[in-house]
């Protein structure tokens, strides 16, 4: 018993009387066609998707054993639950298409240079810093003043900006540990 519709109608017969072990050939056996069946039905859903059908379409199989009628096909009833569940996965998923980025990796590199996204990040963790110190880092890290000219618009010695910018580097490092990782 396992390709002949009729013996599925028996099989579920026997199920509905109680036969858990008839319950589990029938499963057993719908279970590839049903497969088929979904694959057919939703190619477009891909492997997972269309595996993410089959399980619906078990659950409701079970949840709604009890309507199928006894003496009637097998396989209407079933296709008919199959087809629904199908159409139920492209409804939820709307017009939303998934392309899966791998098989593109190859074909369209990032742009080489900097991440455009990385001047945004700085100016958050700058800005995070005392009113002193972000000068200092935006003079020195990211216009490239020296020592000496930072120090001659911030009036403070050459030194003095060097130990305030240790620290304000140091408080970046930090923040970046607590904020970014």
């Amino acid at each position: 018993m396992t390709q002949n519709t009729d013996d599925w109608g028996l099989l579920l017969t026997a199920a509905l009387g109680g036969d858990s072990r008839a319950y589990a050939r029938f499963l057993r056996v719908v279970t590839p066609v049903l497969r088929g069946v979904v694959r057919a039905r939703g190619a477009a859903l891909g492997d997972a998707g269309c595996e993410d059908v089959l399980q619906e379409v078990l659950l409701a199989l079970h949840l709604k054993r009890h309507t199928w009628q006894t003496g009637t096909p097998v396989r209407p009833w079933l296709y008919a639950i199959t087809r629904y569940k199908v159409i139920d996965a492209f409804r939820a998923r709307g017009r939303r298409v998934d392309v899966p980025i791998e098989d593109f990796a190859d074909v369209l590199p990032a742009e080489p240079g900097v991440d455009p996204t990385q001047a945004g990040d700085m100016d958050k963790m700058i800005a995070m810093l005392d009113p002193r110190a972000q000068r200092l880092v935006r003079q020195v890290g990211v216009e490239g003043d020296t020592m000496a000219e930072a120090g001659a618009k911030l009036d403070m010695t050459e030194g003095a900006v060097r130990v305030a910018l240790h620290r304000a580097f140091k408080q970046l490092a930090d923040l970046r540990k607590r904020h970014v990782e």
